[in-house]
């Protein structure tokens, strides 16, 4: 049995994906960045793994954007990141910790996904407005008791 290989065009598809996967990565190392700061248990390999592979995912599913398989393709990619943004949550007696990571991890998967999908500017809202949530509302969660 023989193996043929088309690389026509192929190499212009490498690239492409790699630019996308690239993206995604930049924008999720920053959330990664700045959990690991506050020393959450996910960081800056955490996130942009995340996000790398929701891109990746899509991508090698040939996503399309009319395609019938579109919402099956978005919900298994949504309940495999939930399950590993689970993993982050940890109860301690009466309290909650993690739930802000296991969040931002959903919202790298995300951010991913919309990178591969060609929707940068929801995907740099997202990143953004993350980053916002974290750092500049940290003070607020503070003084409000610590709560997450």
């Amino acid at each position: 049995m023989t193996c043929m290989i088309d690389l026509t065009g192929g190499w212009q598809n490498v690239w492409s994906n790699a630019q996308h996967i690239a993206i995604a990565f930049l924008l999720t190392a920053s959330i990664g960045r700045e959990s690991e700061r506050e020393q959450h248990a996910a960081g800056v390999r955490t996130f942009p793994i995340v996000g790398m592979a929701s891109c990746g995912y899509l991508l090698l599913m040939g996503y399309h954007p009319n395609s019938a398989d579109q919402s099956r393709l978005l919900q298994g990619l949504i309940t495999g990141i939930g399950f590993i943004g689970g993993g982050a949550i940890l109860k301690e007696g009466s309290t909650v910790k993690g739930t802000a990571t296991a969040a931002s991890v959903w919202n790298a998967g995300v951010i991913g996904a919309a990178v591969a999908m060609d929707h940068y500017g929801i995907a740099i809202t997202l990143a953004l407005l993350n980053l916002f949530t974290l750092r500049a509302l940290l003070p607020l969660k503070r003084r409000l008791g610590g709560g997450e």
